[in-house]
């Protein structure tokens, strides 16, 4: 009994010893895995440390992390938007004021043609006057009607004039298809070859645009 009892105590002392020996070594494994990371912490902060230097003497500035990447490039991404929708401004700008010199030049023409329309309807009242002063005897100058007739006639030519309606001189002027409509030819040896030699019906420009070309009669 004396000896199980003696075995026993010996294989209680043995196992603790295990134990101690055990705790020692998985205290000196932390021990030596702590050392190791505090070696590779301060290599990488030594190598960082070296890698800002570098930069620095090259002149060159130290790399930019993601945050400042991002930022950089929605900041070109912002001035390309920038430029497009500038663009894109003044062409609008641009095809607006086309826009609006086309509606000017298309205004212009309307009330040119509408203006046209209006004096040729006139011109054959201005006809009628002039052919009924023509027949007025020099005796019937001062009688009040010839008279009032004559200041309507004047009031009415002094208003086309300012609307810049002018007659077309014909008689004695070179025959110009432009200006003129020959109806007849006669043969004058006091005029040149192509010169008008009577005018049958007056014509008219309006802003230096035919109205009614003058009905005329031109020497051969």
């Amino acid at each position: 009994m004396e000896e199980e009892k003696k075995d026993s105590c010996e294989t209680k002392e043995t196992e603790a010893e295990t134990k101690e020996d055990i705790k020692e070594e998985q205290s000196d494994t932390a021990a030596a895995e702590e050392t190791e990371k505090e070696e590779s912490a301060a290599g990488k902060e030594e190598s960082g440390e070296k890698k800002d230097e570098k930069e620095e003497k090259s002149g060159k500035e130290p790399k930019k992390g993601l945050f400042g990447k991002n930022k950089d490039s929605e900041k070109e991404k912002l001035k390309e938007e920038n430029a497009e929708l500038k663009d894109k401004l003044l062409r609008q700008m641009a095809e607006f004021d086309n826009f609006r010199k086309r509606n000017d030049k298309e205004k212009d023409a309307m009330f040119e043609a509408g203006a046209k329309s209006v004096i040729e309807k006139i011109l054959p009242v201005v006809d009628n006057f002039e052919r009924g002063f023509s027949s007025v005897e020099s005796e019937d100058e001062d009688d009040p009607f010839t008279k009032g007739m004559r200041m309507v006639f004047k009031e009415l030519t002094g208003e086309l004039e300012k609307l810049d309606v002018k007659p077309i001189e014909a008689v004695g002027k070179e025959f110009d298809p432009e200006l003129h409509n020959a109806v007849m030819h006669v043969e004058d040896e006091n005029l040149g070859e192509n010169i008008v030699a009577e005018e049958l019906q007056k014509g008219y420009t309006y802003r230096g645009s035919v109205v009614r070309h003058s009905m005329v009669k031109v020497a051969n």
